[in-house]
């Protein structure tokens, strides 16, 4: 009998079943697109995150930057004595490179990781050194005969360059990112995300060795492989590996590996960290090592990787506020509305069938029976809205991957070199000055990938029964209600 009213009931409503399959279904299908998109937007900010986050890596510490000192020049500024150079032909050719904190970071106390590895549920923790090399060479008119008052190489030609190319100055400024890091320490931090593609990584016994390892992307801009040197800090040392990002969406952390003894030796800054990476014994452990080492050490900045993914620049960070504001929310209205609708329809539907339900209770159906009927039908309704739900949300989920949209996301500033020319005393007429190499935003390029998890399909479908549930609920609830005596009144 209930198969039969179930069958019968659902052929011969077909409008009122349509119309709750196909609302459900729009609102299950929405449910799976937006969390596919918001899964493929926490991708890609993983992807860009990982040139700051290694595998294993789930609490940074930092020190907030303070201004340079009045000592240090300020960034992109050399001071060149006298007799800085070689001179010969009238010229004075100049080469130099100067090894400091990455702009925009300071550093603190290596101490400071010894606190880290002591706080508890701290798992791995190890130290980092961030800096720039900058290079500059070039060649100016012969400093010691303008002294003098000499003409600079007399019966000689001038080097060419210069706002106009016939005299003046010509400089090349070039530079690269470095960071020190512990080669006993490889479990945490960025190298623990790269992929070695020649030669070998740090061990235990480079811990001072002039040696070095490159980014595979940088390596090849500078023409460098395994076995050549580069200058560092006027020091040479010997490339020994090249790695790239395991992502290819995402760069290394820098363009230079250098072993921190040997980075802290070279920069003068012994002693000195200004990165920590930190790993919790577990995920539900992040929040409270946090906590306990802003406690230890309130001074330093100490960031999860949920932290900075709030700081990811550009249109990845406009489609993650669009998922957080907007998908979510969105989503949540309209399946109300569906659920709105799947119980209203039941309930006027319950309401036209007044002598049916009348005349089953007069012959003897219980309330039970009833609302089990009614709740039945509309179980029945939610499935089929639940697997409307699923294909065209299936359907959405292949359409953004078609389409496969761009977005771009960057974290933190790259310095670029670059050539600069000025004619004598520099721009403005400042001695021996020269313009500022330009810093700009570092952005990747990342195609979106929305996947389709098991556990949201499955969601989908539970939220289409309880769709259905809550509508047969209701309209049990109204049928049960139903008196013999107001079938006999419809009948009459």
């Amino acid at each position: 009998m209930f198969f039969t009213l179930l069958r019968r009931e659902l052929a011969g409503r077909r409008k009122q079943t349509v119309i709750i399959a196909v609302g459900l279904g729009l609102a299950i299908a929405l449910v799976i697109v937006v969390n596919a998109f918001s899964a493929g937007v926490k991708d890609a900010q993983a992807s860009v995150l990982s040139s700051v986050y290694g595998v294993g890596t789930d609490i940074t510490l930092t020190q907030p930057p303070t201004a340079p000192s009045d000592a240090s020049g300020g960034p992109g500024r050399f001071d060149f004595g006298a007799g800085a150079g070689a001179s010969s032909d009238g010229t004075t050719a100049i080469s130099t490179s100067r090894l400091e904190v990455a702009r925009g970071t300071s550093t603190f106390d290596a101490a400071t990781l010894t606190t880290v590895a002591g706080v508890d549920n701290v798992a791995a923790a190890s130290g980092a050194l961030a800096l720039n090399n900058t290079t500059f060479n070039g060649e100016l008119p012969d400093m010691s005969q303008m002294q003098q008052g000499g003409a600079p190489g007399a019966g000689t030609t001038p080097p060419e360059g210069g706002p106009d190319g016939a005299g003046g100055s010509s400089f090349n400024v070039d530079s690269f990112s470095v960071l020190g890091i512990d080669p006993s320490a490889a479990a945490v931090g960025p190298l623990s995300s790269v992929t070695l593609s020649s030669g070998r990584t740090f061990s235990t016994a480079d811990s001072d060795a002039a040696v070095a390892v490159l980014d595979s992307s940088y390596a090849t801009t500078a023409k460098l492989a395994v076995g050549d040197s580069i200058t560092v800090g006027d020091t040479e040392v010997q490339v020994v590996g090249i790695v790239s990002s395991s992502s290819a969406d995402a760069a290394t952390a820098a363009n230079v590996y250098l072993p921190l003894g040997l980075a802290q030796k070279l920069s003068g800054l012994d002693g000195q960290l200004s990165t920590v990476y930190v790993q919790a014994a577990s995920s539900n452990d992040i929040a409270q090592v946090q906590a306990a080492i802003k406690t230890a050490l309130p001074d330093v900045t100490v960031s999860t990787q949920a932290d900075l993914a709030a700081s990811v620049s550009g249109s990845l960070a406009t489609a993650s506020s669009l998922v957080t504001n907007l998908g979510l929310w969105l989503s949540i209205a309209v399946l109300l509305a569906a659920f709105l609708i799947a119980i209203l329809f039941t309930i006027s539907g319950v309401t036209r069938r007044t002598r049916e339900f009348g005349t089953l209770k007069a012959i003897g159906w219980s309330n039970r029976r009833i609302v089990g009927q009614v709740t039945g039908e509309s179980l029945v309704q939610g499935l089929i809205g639940g697997v409307v739900g699923v294909a065209l949300g299936l359907l959405g989920v292949l359409a953004i991957n078609v389409v496969a949209p761009s977005l771009s996301g960057g974290l933190g500033d790259g310095t670029g070199g670059g050539q600069l020319a000025a004619g004598p005393g520099g721009p403005g007429g400042a001695p021996g000055g020269f313009g500022q190499a330009a810093s700009a935003a570092a952005s990747t390029e990342i195609t979106l990938h929305a996947p389709v998890a098991l556990e949201v399909v499955l969601l989908a479908v539970g939220l289409a029964v309880l769709g259905g549930l809550l509508a047969g609920a209701f309209g049990g609830w109204r049928a049960a209600r139903l008196r013999p005596a107001e079938a006999l009144r419809s009948i009459s």
